[in-house]
């Protein structure tokens, strides 16, 4: 019984502010950026045209002939120039900013992945699928703890008020 009152009171003080289920369907986009392309600043430019602010991605497929990261607790990026394989793109959109993470996988089948940064150039196609929450707003705000623009989830009701 003492377990079963302390989970409860234990859930009851999560904060789920922005983070409870929407009853409208997630908007879905389709997209496909060509050789010459750099997938982080397109991807930008999409999110800019379309207006689109709590995005997500879903799943994208692809190559690129020259890749660009951060690597984990790194300043400084670093370039690849090679054919690689897209085998995961994950990360949010939003008009203040997106936080996109890349996996890519060379001719070895040897993965390298990290913050997606701006020069990753598509080789030959990148497919995107791309998911709106329309009941959210994403804003990348300054975060006292680690000093980064970290996600900040608004809902559109709160964000009316």
């Amino acid at each position: 019984m003492y377990k079963l009152i302390f989970a409860i009171l234990l859930f009851s003080s999560i904060s789920l502010s922005a983070q409870t289920p929407s009853m409208v369907p997630a908007k879905v986009y389709a997209l496909r950026l060509h050789p010459g392309d750099d997938l982080k600043i397109k991807l930008s430019e999409f999110v800019k045209e379309n207006k689109i602010k709590a995005g997500y991605i879903i799943t994208c497929v692809g190559s690129l002939s020259k890749v660009t990261l951060r690597l984990a607790n790194r300043n400084e990026t670093q370039t690849w120039k090679e054919n690689f394989e897209i085998t995961s793109l994950t990360g949010t959109l939003s008009p203040d900013g997106n936080h996109l993470h890349i996996s890519v996988a060379d001719k070895e089948g040897v993965t390298i992945g990290g913050h997606l940064m701006d020069g990753s150039i598509i080789s030959t196609t990148a497919e995107i699928i791309i998911g709106e929450a329309p009941d959210l707003i994403f804003r990348r705000e300054l975060d006292s703890v680690t000093t980064l623009k970290e996600l900040k989830i608004y809902t559109k009701e709160k964000e009316a008020k």
